[in-house]
């Protein structure tokens, strides 16, 4: 059963280049009744965004990639009027001071450091919807 209210009509794109990571996530986001689609990489990413017809709420980035890396990704996405408003939470296993900040200058919204635990992970996907809902409403 979903937690705040969200339904499986919420989307989130998880992006990382480890499929068992790809797998920990989709499993508790789809435990959590979201609808998760994957893609391998930042530029798997925004090609993802380009031809996809409904965006996701939120997009989970890991920061070191092979082509794109998620700050990069996350850059992107938010220089793109389209896919501006989409929620991002970064998911890596770099978890110091400066890259939290690294993230939050390119519009990370929220930062859960891998081995992570399901329930912080959710809780932040979750709240970054919330928040993406709200952009999305004030753009309108």
């Amino acid at each position: 059963m979903p937690r705040s209210g969200l339904s499986r009509s919420h989307r989130v794109l998880v992006v990382d280049d480890s499929a068992s990571i790809r797998f920990l996530i989709r499993t508790n986001l789809e435990l959590a009744d979201y609808v998760v689609d994957e893609v391998e990489d930042g530029a798997a990413c925004l090609a993802w965004l380009r031809d996809a017809g409904e965006l996701p709420d939120v997009i989970t980035l890991d920061v070191m990639m092979p082509k794109q890396g998620g700050l990069a990704t996350a850059a992107a996405i938010r220089s793109d009027p389209r896919t501006a408003a989409v929620g991002i939470v970064m998911v890596t296993t770099q978890s110091l001071p400066a890259d939290i900040a690294r993230g939050q200058r390119v519009g990370v919204d929220a930062y859960i450091t891998k081995p992570f635990d399901p329930d912080q992970l959710v809780s932040a996907v979750e709240a970054v919807a919330v928040l993406a809902r709200e952009r999305q409403a004030e753009r309108r």
